[in-house]
């Protein structure tokens, strides 16, 4: 399915508040929210530290359908019940 808005990159930024095995999760600046990553997705020369600021650019996410994925839903409600979150 195509998007049917252009792109309008802008750079986020943000600071690293938590640091794990496998991901990391950075406070964006601007009161703009919370995001986990895969460690395997940040680009560095350095040690990761709580507190390094970082950068990264990025478009508005768009809805492609009003339909639902239904296929999607229905996994996230097996893993759900198998977790014992519903």
């Amino acid at each position: 399915m195509e998007l049917k808005y252009g792109d309008k990159i802008i750079e986020m930024q943000g600071v690293i508040v938590e640091v794990h095995d496998g991901c990391a999760a950075i406070d964006l600046k601007g009161r703009l929210g919370y995001l986990k990553i895969p460690l395997r997705m940040l680009i560095t020369d350095y040690p990761l530290k709580v507190g390094q600021e970082v950068a990264f650019r990025m478009s508005f996410i768009e809805v492609l359908s009003k339909e639902v994925n239904e296929k999607y839903v229905s996994n996230l409600e097996k893993r759900n019940r198998k977790e014992g979150n519903l």
